[in-house]
């Protein structure tokens, strides 16, 4: 698959963003060309147990913080039909999806998940003891992503609308304009641009916003600390903290979908397999075997 764009390409929002790749802290998974799903890495709570879905067309997982140590988290399932199915941690109701409908994408963050359904409007499950899922009056969203402590939500005009914490400014993102697709990080938000360009805010301890270089990137993805930006053709950019391996795509090529987890950095190639580095203290990135995964529909 060509992800070569000429120069005068421009990108568009794209509605509904269905992720065919999650990384979570301690734990990955993929959705299959077949509708089922894969995955990898720590099962303590079962979010690994996604062995028995079927007719999936999106996946996405939450976790927790690496500096918390625990590994809880839990796995998130599109239906063909709008319906959600969820295993894992359930501790903030996360995983109380089953009456959602007429969902369109979701996303996971640390203990809550959301359903974006097909008017634009937005449902929330789980913890919201800083205000994460205060979401009720968001209306045209096309795309949400959710970092540990904060919301994002990208509308059809290629504004940003935030909820949740702000101590390091992750939230601070009313100026941004003619943005494409969002991604949330522990405590740092990045948003592509129509021109191919990336915007960051917030926590920039170990650098994962320095992204105001990057050029010709057609998607992005927001770890714990780093950063990561796929390119027209096929090669990947990566800022943040490396401490475990997971910036090392420098030598990745024919990448089609990147995701960033808390220690840990994916890359689904154009072939259908993946490719992944950094931490694999439980297996997460075991993925060498995987074949025919989905590949994400073109959004430029």
């Amino acid at each position: 698959m060509d992800f070569t764009l000429p120069n005068e390409a421009v990108l568009e929002v794209k509605r509904w963003p269905k992720h065919t790749i999650a990384a979570g802290c301690r734990h990955t998974v993929a959705l299959s060309s077949d509708g089922t799903v894969t995955a990898v890495g720590d099962n303590r709570d079962g979010q690994c147990d996604v062995s028995g879905w079927h007719d999936i067309v999106a996946v996405a997982v939450g976790n927790v913080h690496m500096a918390t140590n625990t590994g809880r988290a839990h796995s998130v399932g599109l239906k063909s039909d709008g319906t959600v199915v969820a295993v894992g941690w359930n501790n903030y109701g996360q995983c109380n999806v089953s009456e959602w409908r007429d969902i369109a994408a979701v996303a996971a963050g640390w203990r809550r998940t959301f359903g974006l359904q097909s008017d634009g409007t937005v449902v929330a499950a789980g913890r919201n003891n800083e205000g994460q899922c205060n979401v009720s009056g968001w209306c045209d969203i096309a795309a949400v992503a959710a970092g540990d402590w904060h919301t994002v939500g990208l509308k059809f005009d290629g504004t940003v609308v935030t909820a949740g914490n702000n101590r390091y400014s992750q939230c601070d993102v009313e100026g941004w304009r003619d943005i494409v697709a969002a991604a949330a990080g522990y405590l740092h938000t990045v948003g592509l641009k129509s021109d191919r360009t990336v915007s960051a805010v917030g926590l920039n301890k170990h650098g994962q916003c320095e992204v105001s270089g990057w050029r010709g990137i057609v998607a992005i993805a927001a770890g714990s600390y780093h950063t990561l930006g796929l390119k027209s053709d096929g090669t990947v950019e990566a800022v943040g903290m490396n401490e475990h391996g997971q910036c090392n795509v420098s030598d990745w090529r024919d990448i089609v979908a990147v995701a960033a987890g808390c220690t840990h950095s994916l890359g689904l190639k154009s072939d259908g397999t993946v490719v992944a580095v950094g931490g694999n203290r439980t297996g997460q990135c075991d993925v060498t075997g995987w074949q025919g995964i989905q590949l994400p529909g073109r959004s430029f």
